[in-house]
């Protein structure tokens, strides 16, 4: 987790010190993003992606995964991993935004403004959270091209989140990559100590993060 944790620090400190070359180039990729998304009519569409993508709205489902897991395939240890690692997770990112107090990016194009603080991106960061989550927890229970599509899934939509909250002017490209990298920190650190703690009884699955 150290390792994960090191360059969100890195950039969370930055940012408190408002470090030059990052807030330009922060300043200047959310002005040439945003004017790209009014320019082309894509605001609306974005809007929609913010909507879907809220941590809420992302944990009914998953939460709704893990109580199946749970009941109909009585693989409870693993669910209550998920469960725990992502609850954990989001409560990490909420305490994150409250440390650094970036304000959000104010652009002159006429796109939605989000209220709250900006770094990490929690979308972003929760969104990760349960996509890797997800992998995890049904890895025992998919075919080998099944996993296959879990993971391309789960990292488009990652990616294409992401790039929703610098084009539609939520977040600077480095409160995206914070809330990516500290969510893959979260799951993997919290993968290998769940297997560390439960690898002689567990369900079958992943024996390591790779």
């Amino acid at each position: 987790m150290g390792a994960f944790a090191l360059p969100v620090v890195v950039l969370g400190f930055a940012v408190r010190q408002q470090f030059d070359p990052l807030i330009e180039v922060d300043q200047t990729a959310i002005r040439d993003a945003t004017s790209f998304s009014v320019r082309h009519g894509l605001v609306s569409a974005l809007e929609a992606v913010q909507v879907i993508s809220q941590p809420v709205c992302v944990y009914v489902v998953a939460v709704g995964v893990v109580s199946w897991v749970w009941r109909a395939k009585k693989l409870k240890g693993r669910a209550l991993w998920a469960l725990v690692t992502m609850m954990a997770g989001w409560a990490i990112g909420a305490g994150a935004k409250l440390v650094v107090q970036r304000e959000r990016p104010i652009v002159d194009d006429p796109v939605p403004h989000a209220a709250g603080y900006s770094f990490p991106s929690g979308h972003v960061l929760n969104l990760t959270l349960a996509a890797g989550v997800m992998v995890f927890l049904l890895w025992p229970l998919l075919s080998v091209a099944a996993r296959r599509i879990g993971i391309a899934v789960a990292t488009v939509a990652v990616v294409a989140v992401g790039l929703d909250r610098i084009f539609i002017g939520a977040h600077f490209p480095s409160d995206v990559v914070a809330g990516s990298i500290l969510g893959i920190g979260i799951v993997f650190s919290s993968w290998i100590g769940f297997i560390g703690r439960t690898a002689a009884t567990s369900s079958p699955g992943p024996s390591h993060p790779a």
